[in-house]
């Protein structure tokens, strides 16, 4: 065997080996081949096709070894750009190629200048024995690491030590030193002679340092990269000593200000650190310490300290910079969780600022600062405090910003959502939807500053949860879900929703429509009802879903197509059980949003088939129902949600149902699940009670449109024997259970089934007659059921309602059936009107027995104590007396309807647990149906309205504020108005029949009043019954049989003699005798039938939605469109509807104006409208004051206003003139002249200053100098309002001062409100002038006027108050035109004014003579004009 060569051997012995291997012929163990050059590319493929030269050529192989290594990425070869872009000729020169293409480049070549290498000395490699230069290995250098202000690697602070070492070792000894220093310590070496020249003092200081320093400070040559690099700097160094020495003091501080003032502040830190680290400085420093201190004691004050300020600075700086060093440093082996070994490889020096993330974190603490502190979350969504030291094994800790504190941003969990990890992008979802939902229970609404809601959305949060749903990955799909469940659902507001289901007209529900309004709908207002919503669906086609979003979440998701997207995770995805829950609510909320939503929702191909198969299925497993059964899917088993959402698309409208029933197949799905009790459904017994309820509940709905009642039949005995079983309830409700509470709901639902069953067999002998005659109006069929198969049911119901209510004094018993017990009585009161209407019942039989029901039942029950202690929870409860309880909750958005019920409502809140609405309404209600029948018993019920409680409930309520309309108040305060509208029912029906009623009418005609500008859309026939018999029924104004006129009239005896005197100005028609205000308020009282009939036909354009409403309240089913109430803007009619006649006639008048028509369309009677309409507002003004108090007193008057805006002429018309000028009187008074502000933007009205510009165009053409015009167009001219009216009126309409002769006796407002406080505006006052001089304002014209613009001149001339140089000329220069002027009458009132005097014929009192002052002011600004005329006095 062959040897191989060993160390040693020479290369003969190397040519021996070689010739026995060739001599033994035994094959190579490698082959050398030549490869193909991949930089040629496909042109290099022509030499690898080529035979290998093995004669030429030694080859050597290596086996089992491909030739080509296979690339890691199937990327093409490289191909070099330049090279095929760029083509040369042979012939080309080189030289004219540069010139033409890089022309610049020659320029830089000239200004090179090579430096001088002839005198540099060549060092010879130094001869060894070794066959290579000896390298060296940075581990045999001593580790001397020095950190800097930058960060540097081992080999360069390896080369940095090698460095220092060498300098070291050629460096002189340090005896060397102190041998050269001790021997000239004053000089310098021949390269800093120099240095001898006289410095300036400033060299004294750290300047002289720097000029006597041998070495420079910061420049050390190194980048240089020569061995004279040191040198060439030393040589800069001394350039610069030469050109400091030759400078002058000052020019050497404005230089280092220049500098200072140009750099960047940072690198002026960093120069300053170099400079003080520096070791050579240092010593430098440590020499020049024995030097005199004169020169820093002769700088001046100023600059010594400039300069110990700025070595403060600099002593500041090195410090910090110091223990950055130090804090650098102080990273040790202990600092490092793992200890590094020997053994290791490559970790003999450890890197100590590469692994000082694997230290311990510092401990949080919180920034003393008023900024906020970004939040950070668990993984549970909880919210972490900044101080709060958590473990890192939790998993909280990262890499980001702020490492030492844990948990998430929003925005770092906005990253991880999508990322490329299916984990991250889970966990990040789930915290996301956590965080939701803490903040929608308003867990963090005293922590965060802002809503986390609205800056989610702001962000992209729907969108981002629209994206995820799209994934693959059944986790993130779920997670998604779940977020946006979190988002949009609330489950206690379902809770709550249910829980009203049952209550009076608790089916009907609103629209879960955001109240925030789009920009263009206030350009839509001309459009009727189709058009609007036909352009505003068109809008919303062509608008990006994010605009959308903005404003309607649900809106935008729609446009999203989400429904199709849930329709294929629900059938193709079929995911666990709690996902589809999560799904089934989201499209439940969807379905509350709209009828429009809910019919995109059953259009939705497969969607509601898909639901109605696979979770709401006649036959499915039976193990479900066994205890501790786990169900891993809820395909194929029943779900109560899934029924519930089938209950919520019904509730959209009455084609929907029909189409629910028929098409997908629902009353085989009722009878499957009405017809067999709960406990022998195959499912848990909770969940079998709940899919029953829901059941019962959809079947309400149908019956509620008319439709399914043919199920009645069917399921007859079903009906029967739960009633029967009712009863039973009772005892087992000792104790509170979960069980107990579903059985109640489940029974309430059946009696609400019955009601509404009730009511659609009510009407059926009534349709049957209309389907027999021969009308040609639209024919309805009868429904399938009858009146006598209804009518066998009342006995049952009746008699468990005496069981129930004998259980009213047991606390804890009746919370628990008061819901059951409600329903009960809500069926008698449908029961007995639908009776009274059946042409088959006997009326004197049914007369008796709503007689026998007064007597045996409801009046032993209004005697109870503990019906008292519920009329007393009527405050507590109320949601108008406590507003708060039912305000929106801190975390809600715009653009999700929310009803705010997260986290529950209190016991003591309108929907709480211990709430008396729900009961006493219902009572209300059949108490109203039975005194609506037999109105004789009406008296019976006379202590209802005496109930202490009841009274202190309404005589607060009426008087609390309007209520703000939102989503989470409108459907509470709806109930609240079914209680105080049957209220004022009873009362009035008593006020007919009850002699002592009266003391109850003033109360009860407030709440009225205040009810109509409360009621909510839906309840318009409510509104239209109290119009029609409360608010302008005589009975409820006592004050006009009970000598109200006559007291108006001894009130305003008693005002004469007093300042607040009420002036009525009189008229510019034929004199007529002006009627005192208690013979208009008796006018008024008596035509109290007329003004009724005038507001309710100008409020005619309410019909559509009226006979809507009224086929809800009288229980006429098959004219109800939809469950769902029209969408909430505002209340019904608005705060200010007494003056809706006139403001209607003002809008047809200029609307027609504006069309250029002619104004013969205005009504006949329009006198006698107008009239009505200001008797009404006198009246009340009068008499119910306190229910105008939401108007102000400024939207008042510009509603008045518009008598003269109507009609030419029509203001001098004697009753509209009589009683404009009584009501100006009231709004004259000084309580509503304290409240008058014009310049707050007022309710229905763009801008006043329009207005008031209309209304004095309108003077200057009709009015004929009337007082009454003339008075409403100064009122708003007073001193605290808007300057511009004034200058309007004293600007652009002065021909208006010509005819606004109101005399000043007839004016109501005190004319100190015109002159106090003195006009401070120069145009104005240079207006008044004017028109002073000019006799544009004349006394006899405008008294009023005259004497304001009198009184502020005379103020402003003679003020000698610091003001501004243009101020002071004016006012001397008009003091001057005044001595001038010629009117020698004009002239005294200007100079002699003294002070406001009503009683005098001017209006104001004159001074006999000037004061002392006034005089000597005006001889010093006139003297120069005139010195010997002297001013005259008055005789």
């Amino acid at each position: 065997m062959l040897s191989r060569p060993k160390p040693g051997e020479s290369e003969a012995d190397l040519l021996h080996f070689q010739n026995q291997f060739l001599a033994s012929r035994a094959s190579p163990a490698v082959k050398i081949v030549k490869k193909a050059d991949k930089r040629k590319g496909e042109e290099g493929s022509t030499d690898a096709e080529r035979p290998p030269l093995q004669g030429r050529k030694d080859v050597v192989l290596l086996d089992d070894i491909p030739d080509i290594l296979p690339p890691l990425t199937p990327a093409p070869p490289k191909k070099s750009k330049i090279k095929s872009a760029c083509v040369h000729f042979e012939d080309e020169d080189p030289e004219e190629r540069l010139e033409r293409h890089d022309q610049h480049i020659t320029a830089v070549f000239s200004k090179i200048i090579e430096r001088d290498t002839s005198a540099v000395a060549v060092t010879v490699p130094v001869p060894t024995g070794d066959p290579f230069p000896r390298t060296f290995h940075r581990s045999e250098i001593k580790s001397e690491v020095k950190v800097g202000s930058g960060k540097r690697s081992i080999f360069a602070q390896k080369m940095a030590a090698r460095r220092a070492a060498e300098k070291a070792a050629t460096a002189p000894s340090p005896a060397e030193c102190l041998q050269i220093r001790s021997a000239a310590p004053g000089a310098l070496d021949p390269e800093g002679s120099t240095a001898e020249a006289p410095l300036p003092s400033i060299r004294g200081d750290k300047a002289g340092d720097f000029l006597t320093s041998q070495r420079p400070c910061l420049i050390t040559g190194e980048g240089l990269g020569g061995q004279k690099s040191e040198q060439e700097a030393q040589a800069i160094h001394k350039e610069n000593l030469e050109k400091m020495q030759s400078m002058s003091e000052e020019e050497i501080l404005q230089e280092q200000e220049r500098l200072l003032a140009q750099m960047d502040p940072s690198l002026v830190a960093f120069l300053k650190s170099r400079r003080g680290g520096s070791e050579g400085q240092k010593k430098e420093l440590k020499m020049e310490q024995n030097r005199p201190e004169a020169f820093v004691e002769s700088l001046p004050v100023a600059q010594h300290g400039v300069e110990s300020s700025l070595s403060m600075q600099e002593f500041g700086m090195e410090e910090s910079v110091r223990k950055e060093e130090n804090m650098k440093v102080e990273i040790t082996d202990d600092d490092l969780p793992v200890k590094p070994k020997k053994e290791w490889i490559h970790m003999d020096n450890v890197e100590f600022e590469k692994l000082e993330w694997m230290k311990d974190l510092p401990s949080p603490r919180q920034k003393k600062t008023k900024k906020g502190m970004q939040a950070r979350f668990s993984l549970k969504g909880e919210l972490i405090p900044a101080d709060a030291d958590l473990p890192t094994h939790l998993g909280l800790h990262h890499h980001g910003e702020e490492a030492e504190r844990a948990g998430y941003s929003l925005q770092e969990l906005f990253h991880l959502s999508r990322s490329q990890v299916i984990q991250q992008r889970t966990l990040a979802l789930q915290v996301l939807g956590r965080i939701v939902q803490k903040a929608r229970a308003g867990e963090f609404a005293s922590s965060l500053k802002g809503s986390v809601l609205r800056l989610l959305l702001d962000a992209g949060f729907l969108f981002l949860l629209r994206f995820s749903l799209d994934d693959a990955v059944d986790n993130v799909m779920a997670a998604s879900v779940g977020a946006l469940r979190a988002l949009l659902v609330s489950l206690d507001d379902e809770k709550y929703l249910d829980w009203t289901f049952s209550w009076y007209q608790g089916m009907a529900a609103f629209p879960f429509i955001p109240n925030e309004k789009e920009e263009e709908e206030e350009e839509e207002e001309e459009l009727n009802g189709t058009e609007k919503s036909q352009d505003k669906k068109l809008k919303d086609e062509n608008k990006p879903d994010p605009d959308v979003a903005r404003y309607d979440v649900v809106k935008g998701l729609l446009k999203t197509r989400i429904q199709h997207r849930l329709r294929y995770i629900l059938e193709v995805v079929r995911p666990v059980p709690t996902v589809v829950l999560d799904i089934l609510h989201i499209l439940t909320h969807i379905a509350r949003h709209s009828s429009e939503a809910c019919s995109q929702l059953l259009d939705c191909p497969r969607l509601i088939e898909t639901i109605v198969r696979e979770f709401l299925p006649t036959r499915w497993d039976p193990q479900v129902a066994e205890p501790g059964c786990l169900l891993t899917s809820l395909h194929g088993v029943p779900c109560a949600t899934a029924m519930k959402f089938i209950r919520i698309l019904a509730s959209g409208g009455r084609n929907a149902t029909a189409r629910l029933l028929n098409k997908f197949e629902m009353k085989s799905r009722l009878s499957r699940f009405i017809a067999e009790d709960p406990l022998d459904l195959l499912l848990p017994r909770e969940e079998a009670i709940r899919l029953s309820t829901e059941a019962f509940r959809l079947w309400a709905v149908a019956a509620g449109y008319g439709q399914a009642c043919d199920l009645y039949s069917d399921l007859y005995p079903v009906l029967v024997r739960i009633l029967q079983s009712l009863p039973e309830l009772l005892s087992a409700c000792c104790g509170k259970s979960p069980v107990i509470e579903l059985s109640v709901q489940r029974a309430t639902a059946v009696v609400t089934l019955l009601t509404h069953v009730m009511q659609t067999a009510g009407y059926a002998a009534e349709l049957q007659a209309k389907l027999s005659s021969s009308e040609d109006s639209e024919q309805i069929p009868p429904p399938p059921v009858a009146w006598n198969q209804v009518s066998g049911l009342q006995p049952f119901l009746e008699t468990s309602l005496k069981k129930y209510l004998q259980e009213i004094s047991q606390t804890e018993t009746w919370q628990t059936l008061q819901p059951l017990t409600t329903t009960y009585v809500i069926y008698l009161g449908v029961y007995y009107r639908a009776c009274s209407q059946q042409p088959s019942i006997n009326p004197v039989d049914c007369l008796e027995e709503l007689e026998r029901l007064t007597s045996e039942v409801l009046q032993p029950l209004l005697s109870q104590p503990a019906m008292h202690s519920m009329w007393d929870l009527l405050r507590p409860c109320s949601a108008l007396c406590n507003p708060l309880s039912c305000a929106p909750a801190p975390e809600s958005v715009s653009s999700i309807a929310s009803l705010s019920c997260t986290g529950g409502k209190p016991p003591l809140s309108l929907i709480g647990s211990k709430s008396p609405f729900p009961f006493l309404t219902a009572l209300l209600f059949l108490i109203d149906s039975i005194t609506h029948i037999h109105k004789g018993l009406a008296s019976k019920y006379s202590s209802v309205l005496g109930f202490r409680g009841l009274k202190d409930y309404l005589h607060h309520s009426w008087q609390m504020g309007p209520p703000s309309v939102t989503p989470s108040s409108a459907w509470i305060l709806r109930h609240e108005y079914h209680l105080q509208y049957f209220v004022l029912a009873l009362a009035r029906r008593m006020a007919g029949t009850c002699p002592d009623y009266a003391h109850h009418a003033s109360l009860h005609h407030c709440v009225a009043m205040a009810l109509l500008s409360r009621l909510l859309p839906g309840s318009e026939h409510l509104a239209h019954e109290v119009l029609l018999d409360l608010a302008f029924n005589p009975e409820f104004l006592p004050e006009g049989k009970a000598g109200g006129p006559e007291a108006a009239d001894f009130s305003d005896i008693l005002h004469l003699g007093t300042s607040a005197k009420l002036a009525q100005p009189g008229s510019a028609a034929a004199f007529f005798t002006k009627p005192t205000r208690g013979a208009l308020l008796r006018e008024s009282y008596q035509n109290l039938p007329f003004i009724r009939s005038c507001y309710l036909s100008h409020f005619v354009h309410l019909q559509p939605t009226l006979t809507r409403s009224q086929a809800s309240y009288q229980g006429q089913n098959y004219l109800i469109q939809s469950m769902l109430l029209p969408e909430v803007k505002g209340p019904i009619l608005p705060s200010d509807w007494p003056f809706f006649p006139l403001i209607s006639l003002y809008n047809k008048v200029t609307n027609a104006e504006t069309r250029g028509a002619v104004l013969n369309s205005l009504p006949h009677d329009l006198v006698n409208t107008v009239t009505w309409n200001l008797q009404w507002v006198l009246l009340l003004e009068t008499w119910r004051a306190k229910t105008l108090q939401s108007i102000p007193t400024a939207a008042k008057l510009a509603r008045l206003m518009c008598v003269f805006l109507t009609g030419g002429d029509l203001f001098l018309e004697a009753p509209i003139h009589c009683y404009t000028a009584a009501l100006l009187s009231v709004y004259c008074q000084p309580k509503a002249l304290d409240s008058l502000n014009l310049d707050a933007p007022l309710p229905g009205l763009a801008s006043f200053h329009d207005l008031y510009i209309s209304l004095l165009e309108q003077f200057e053409g009709v009015s004929f100098g009337d007082p009454l015009f003339g008075a409403f167009v100064l009122l708003p001219l007073q001193k605290r309002f808007s300057v511009h009216l004034r200058l309007s009126v004293f600007g652009e309409h002065t021909s208006v001062l010509r005819a606004l002769g109101v005399p000043l006796q007839q004016f109501p407002v005190p004319l100190e409100r015109y002159t106090s406080p003195p006009e401070d505006n120069l145009n104005l006052l240079r207006l008044y002038f004017q028109t002073l001089v000019t006799g544009a304002l004349r006394h006899t014209w405008c008294p009023v006027l005259y004497v304001v613009a009198v009184a502020h001149v005379n103020s402003f001339i003679f003020s000698q108050d610091s003001t501004t140089q243009e101020t002071d000329a004016a006012r001397r220069s008009m003091l001057r035109k005044t001595w001038l002027l010629v009117d020698e009458t004009l002239k005294k009132h200007l100079l002699y004014y003294r002070l406001l005097n009503t009683e005098s014929p001017l209006g104001f009192d004159l001074y006999e003579q000037l004061p002392p002052m006034r005089l000597k002011y005006l001889q010093t600004v006139t003297q120069k004009e005139n010195k010997e005329n002297a001013p005259v006095l008055v005789s």
